[in-house]
């Protein structure tokens, strides 16, 4: 059996990625698979990042009188063990991690006020002697009742009936 190393195409129409594998030579390019050795990726800006090789594994398949394709021996001699284009492909790496694009920082969106009432309404409730206190006990009452809107809400997704509450005076 004769061992090739040649690159099986992925990815889809107009955007190409390519697996570098040894497979048998009398297999489709892309048929089966013995072993994938790493991957290149023609899409990437920077040239010499584009070949990701193993370069243990392509040298013992070299070792054991593997051929590789036209483009991976140029792939190899580029990118492998002892690669022309290593200290390239290093700075093409680190300037592909330096432009990547980050997400921006979280912004807090500050808490609306709650609306003060006018001052025509202040100045009566404070001559009937519950004007500060009253208006604070409207608007302790009003996370109470948004608070069992969910519960609800849950009930009636579920299915269940919620007893009504008893009025306490």
């Amino acid at each position: 059996m004769a061992v090739r190393i040649r690159m099986k195409r992925m990815g889809r129409r107009h955007r190409p990625f390519y697996r570098v594998c040894a497979v048998d030579s009398r297999s489709a390019r892309d048929g089966r698979v013995i072993e994938y050795l790493g991957h290149y990726d023609p899409m990437i800006p920077e040239t010499d990042a584009r070949a990701t090789l193993n370069a243990e594994r392509i040298d013992y398949w070299l070792s054991v009188g593997a051929q590789p394709s036209d483009s991976m021996s140029v792939l190899i001699k580029k990118y492998g063990s002892n690669g022309t284009h290593q200290e390239q492909r290093q700075a093409a790496l680190e300037r592909l991690k330096m432009n990547k694009p980050t997400a921006p920082a979280p912004v807090a969106v500050p808490k609306p006020k709650p609306a003060e009432p006018a001052a025509d309404a202040s100045s009566e409730g404070a001559s009937e002697g519950g004007g500060a206190d009253a208006s604070e006990g409207a608007a302790a009452e009003a996370p109470a009742e948004d608070a069992a809107a969910p519960e609800a809400a849950v009930a009636e997704a579920s299915g269940e009936e919620k007893p009504a509450e008893e009025k306490t005076e």
